[in-house]
Parts: C-alpha cells; sequence; structure tokens
C-alpha cells in the first residue's frame, strides 16, 4: 500500500512540475495591488442570490475549529461546467463566506491555491481544505 501511494505522489508531484515548467523565475513588479475596496466606486449591495448562495453555504459547510490569529493556507478546488468561468471570480466570495462561518479574519490567509476542473452540466462543486502555516 506504501509502494502505491508513493507512486501516487511521485506521479502527482511530476504532474505538478510539468505545469509550470516553463516559467524559470519569479517575475516582481514593483506596484501595490489593489483591494476590493479600491477598484469601485459607491457602495455595493448583496444580490439575493449571493444572499441564497452565502445561507446555502452556511448550512452545507462542516463545522470546524479554525486557530485565531495564525497565517493561514487555504487550497481550493471548483468544478465548473462553462469552460467560460473564470476562476478568480468566485475566490472573494467564496474566501469571504468561509471567513464569516469560521470567525476569521481574511488577513490571515497568507496562501491560496486555486484549481479549477471542467466537469459536467450538474457535476459542479467546490472543495477546499484550511491548513496552519508555521511562522
Amino acid at each position: 500500500m506504501a509502494d502505491i501511494i508513493f507512486l501516487f505522489l511521485r506521479k502527482k508531484r511530476e504532474y505538478l512540475a510539468g505545469l509550470v515548467k516553463h516559467i524559470k523565475t519569479m517575475i516582481k513588479i514593483n506596484i501595490k495591488a489593489l483591494s476590493t475596496n479600491q477598484l469601485w466606486t459607491g457602495r455595493r449591495f448583496k444580490t439575493d442570490k449571493y444572499k441564497g448562495y452565502e445561507k446555502e453555504l452556511f448550512y452545507l459547510l462542516p463545522k470546524m475549529k479554525i486557530p485565531d490569529k495564525t497565517p493561514l493556507y487555504l487550497k481550493i478546488k471548483t468544478g465548473f461546467s462553462n469552460r467560460n468561468s473564470d476562476l478568480s471570480n468566485m475566490l472573494k466570495s467564496f474566501e469571504d463566506i468561509l471567513c464569516k462561518k469560521y470567525g476569521i479574519n481574511d488577513k490571515w490567509n497568507f496562501k491560496i491555491l486555486l484549481e479549477k476542473e471542467i466537469v459536467k452540466k450538474g457535476e459542479e462543486y467546490i472543495s477546499f481544505s484550511i491548513l496552519t502555516i508555521k511562522p
């Protein structure tokens, strides 16, 4: 069994290495990133659809205790049935709902991994894990 797990992990590592094969260095641009609040003028209001989504997620999310004031690493994988869906568009609302549900301040989200998968219509999903980062 251990051999099978090791082989799986090695294959996954090789697969992930292949995804970033063409990027040789991190590119740094000296500019301050804008917050979501800085992108829009005026006040924004939640739509009825968003309120329903929030309510449904609150019901579906499991009870967990997340350590307070600890750097966090969020891993989020989402299955979209539409190939044109923008992966980053789902992040802010989902992150805000997670923070509200678990009583975390999103300033403690130090690392986020987003992954998109194309699935059949009706099989859409979001899976996630919240890990702590040792300071």
